[in-house]
């Protein structure tokens, strides 16, 4: 009996050992930098995927500096650590290539979201929006508060950034055909720093004295420029608009800083990246005409880069920026 006890307290063992343990799919969320309260709302939808999902886990990391170097050494770590899939919104579009090939190397699948990577270093890339909907919408925002038209410039983030860059070229393209009278004097680079961004701002108002709006397609920039604005009692002469998070940016609506706004909504942006990857971890194949799931955001199809885009942007303005400061 006693025999019979171990032999079975040993099978027992060897039905354990022999057992695959659960394995959970680890999926890292790369942001531009920490800190960042676009990045941070977007966390909170990659967090409700992983939630929906149930199996996985979002892993939300990024440099603390707004640089490739700084995302290569985070993309060295998660190759390391044998993550499932890197999701990441890339501060250059080919110095992170050759780590995101080894990565893919290794069996990590890659996907780039909100500023993109180039095609060899990634599976698919998510667009929040469609590229000339942006750049004409961020125009469209600053001559709809310019009757007659009048100067206008753009404070981006930084020079190598992907999204910014595509989004100032369809913004150029709409001018002539569709606003002929808005005249865009510069664009300058802020580098999603504050205090760079406030520096640019400033010395486009003291430039341009004609200066009629200042255009930031960038969470960072916009709030820099709204607040030079202010403090150079400005409002009513120098209009801010672009591309803002609406719980940052409610303060300048309601002063007068701005007249208007407009963006995705992070949190879905965040979880349909997440969703997406999930999808190729499982299985999914990114090939152009290949359709893959966003979850509740729908599907994305991809277009012969393998991109896709996931919605409008919407417009904020004091009719409505109180109810979605509360949300993001």
């Amino acid at each position: 009996m006693k025999l019979l006890k171990i032999l079975a307290a040993t099978t027992a063992v060897a039905v354990l050992l022999a057992a695959p343990a659960y394995a959970q799919t680890r999926i890292a969320l790369v942001v531009k930098s920490l800190g960042n309260g676009f990045f941070d709302a977007a966390n909170k939808g990659a967090q409700e995927a992983a939630a929906e999902l149930g199996d996985v886990e979002v892993i939300y990391t990024g440099p603390t500096a707004a640089t490739a170097e700084a995302q290569i050494e985070v993309i060295n770590s998660l190759i390391a650590q044998q993550v499932d899939a890197i999701a990441i919104s890339a501060n250059d579009p080919d110095a992170l290539v050759p780590a995101l090939q080894k990565a893919m190397e290794r069996g990590i699948k890659v996907i780039s979201w909100d500023s993109g990577v180039a095609p060899e270093g990634r599976q698919l890339h998510l667009n929040p929006s469609e590229t000339a909907l942006i750049g004409e919408t961020i125009i469209k925002l600053a001559a709809d508060y310019l009757p007659e038209g009048g100067d206008v410039a753009i404070l981006s983030a930084s020079s190598t950034a992907t999204n910014q860059n595509a989004w100032i070229e369809a913004a150029k393209a709409a001018l002539p055909e569709k606003f002929a009278n808005i005249n865009l004097v510069a664009v300058v680079y802020g580098d999603d720093d504050s205090v760079k961004s406030t520096d640019e701002a400033k010395g486009l108002i003291a430039s341009y004295p004609d200066l009629k709006a200042i255009i930031a397609p960038t969470t960072v920039g916009v709030v820099a420029a709204a607040q030079v604005v202010t403090d150079q009692n400005l409002i009513g002469k120098v209009n801010v608009t672009g591309l803002a998070l609406p719980s940052e940016f409610k303060q300048f609506v309601d002063n007068g800083a701005s007249q208007a706004v407009a963006l995705w909504n992070p949190i879905d942006l965040g979880y349909a990246a997440v969703m997406l990857a999930n999808d190729l971890v499982e299985g999914g194949e990114a090939a152009p005409g290949a359709t893959l799931s966003m979850g509740r955001m729908g599907e994305l199809t991809l277009d012969d880069t393998n991109s896709g885009a996931m919605a409008a942007p919407f417009t904020f303005d004091k009719s409505n920026i109180e109810e979605f400061s509360k949300i993001y």
